[in-house]
Parts: C-alpha cells; sequence; structure tokens
C-alpha cells in the first residue's frame, strides 16, 4: 500500500468520523454507532501510525523491511 493509499483511506475514515459527530451532537449515537465510532478512532491511529513508521524508514533509509499496522492496544489512544 503506498502512502497516498494511506492518506486516501485516513480521508475517508475521517470523514465517516465527521459524519457520526455531527450526528451525536443532533440525535445522539446508538450503541452500534458509538462502537463505529471507537473502532474508526483505532483505525485512524493505526493508519496515522503506520505512515509516521513508513516516514521515518524512507527519511532514514532502512529498508529491514515493510512496517505493519501496530496492534490497536499499542496505538489507541494517541493524543492528537
Amino acid at each position: 500500500m503506498a502512502d497516498e493509499d494511506i492518506l486516501g483511506l485516513i480521508d475517508e475514515l475521517i470523514d465517516e468520523e465527521h459524519r457520526l459527530r455531527a450526528a451525536a451532537s443532533g440525535q445522539g449515537l446508538s450503541a452500534e454507532q458509538r462502537a463505529r465510532l471507537r473502532e474508526l478512532e483505532v483505525n485512524l491511529d493505526q493508519c496515522w501510525d503506520l505512515l509516521r513508521q513508513r516516514r521515518a524508514r524512507a527519511e532514514f533509509r532502512d529498508s529491514s523491511g515493510s512496517p505493519a499496522p501496530r496492534p490497536p492496544d499499542e496505538v489507541g489512544g494517541y493524543l492528537q
């Protein structure tokens, strides 16, 4: 997956997150929607982390392999 693909996925996840947050401020969210929002947050954390890993490897010319997404409990809760 290229960096551009990761950024495209991030944009899609952010759009969905914004739609859910807008709904939350109006009518509130169902349990399913709250779970989806949490899932989106974790997915975004993973995508940003993967992108940072890839950029760091490129910056330092590290060709030891392709970085993989880290587990949710490792990246979850990053402060933006």
